[in-house]
């Protein structure tokens, strides 16, 4: 199978191509470099060319905070938006499946209930949120061969993520404060690698949500797990006598240009419906990440 992913740059499209070429399958990893997604006219010729069976969406503007700055917001409409728009006009042409990988931004972010994946009571929080909306909605509008598969928290090998955020401030700092009423579940890219070409490898399509297993936790919680594991592996210096970590509520902590969800649970029963693996749980999953980067 000949597979067309976008953003292979970026955390999760790295892994994609590796895990749809460790499966023997003709994986082709396209960044802005390659195809402007943005240019209806460079993704023609771009997928004419590779002629794929299908295409996973990976790219996206994806800094939540600077997506608010007026001078940014236009762009990140037409990367999360326009760009998406043009990638499934040429699989509708191309008659091809479409993965289009989104978030619970499109959700209020409030409440306790998890969202599930049919659910349309869409809310977008702030403008990342609703370009990434947009995206879903021309997907799902101009095809019927396609996957939205909504994600949270994600970490992976291949960029920039909390983790890799807490190790670097907790070494250079002896307090830090982390927020407690923020609750989802990580996401291992590379976990998520797999689920996604188990998918793709199907026509079980439709609206699917995916996050590591192991339970809802805050951010306080990930972050008080990635320290522990961290000494666990023998680096002292993110110990209790050296780091004390402290929860706060985001009011506390102060307002981010964006607004952020309280509430990310995703409901993932309809992987296991449709006969799809889960994803390992978060703790597992971090125990192997911090094994990788430390």
């Amino acid at each position: 199978m000949k597979v067309l992913v976008t953003g292979v740059k970026g955390q999760l499209g790295h892994d994609v191509v590796n895990e749809l070429e460790k499966r023997g399958h003709t994986a082709v990893g396209v960044d802005i470099e390659e195809m402007d997604i943005t240019d209806f006219a460079s993704v023609e010729k771009t997928l004419t060319a590779v002629s794929p069976e299908a295409v996973i969406h990976c790219a996206a503007w994806t800094a939540v905070d600077a997506a608010e700055d007026a001078e940014n917001q236009e762009k990140v409409h037409l990367v999360n938006a326009i760009g998406t728009e043009n990638i499934a006009k040429m699989c509708k042409h191309l008659d091809i499946a479409c993965m289009y990988i989104s978030t619970d931004y499109v959700f209020n972010g409030q409440g306790t209930d998890s969202w599930k994946p049919d659910c349309k009571d869409y809310a977008p929080l702030n403008v990342y949120g609703q370009s990434k909306l947009d995206g879903e909605l021309a997907v799902s509008g101009l095809l019927s061969k396609y996957f939205i598969v909504r994600i949270a928290w994600v970490f992976g090998l291949n960029g920039n993520n909390f983790i890799k955020t807490m190790l670097k401030v907790g070494a250079s700092h002896d307090k830090l404060t982390v927020v407690n009423d923020q609750i989802g579940t990580p996401t291992y890219t590379f976990d998520l690698a797999r689920l996604l070409v188990d998918m793709i490898e199907t026509d079980k399509y439709g609206y699917y949500h995916a996050t590591n297993e192991g339970g809802f936790i805050s951010w306080y919680d990930f972050a008080t797990a990635i320290f522990a594991e961290a000494v666990a592996l023998g680096h002292s210096e993110y110990d209790s006598g050296h780091l004390t970590v402290a929860p706060v509520t985001t009011a506390e902590y102060g307002i981010s240009k964006a607004a952020r969800p309280f509430n990310s649970r995703l409901d993932k029963h309809k992987l296991v419906e449709n006969g799809f693996t889960p994803l390992p749980t978060w703790q597992d999953a971090l125990k192997r990440y911090l094994k990788e980067i430390l």
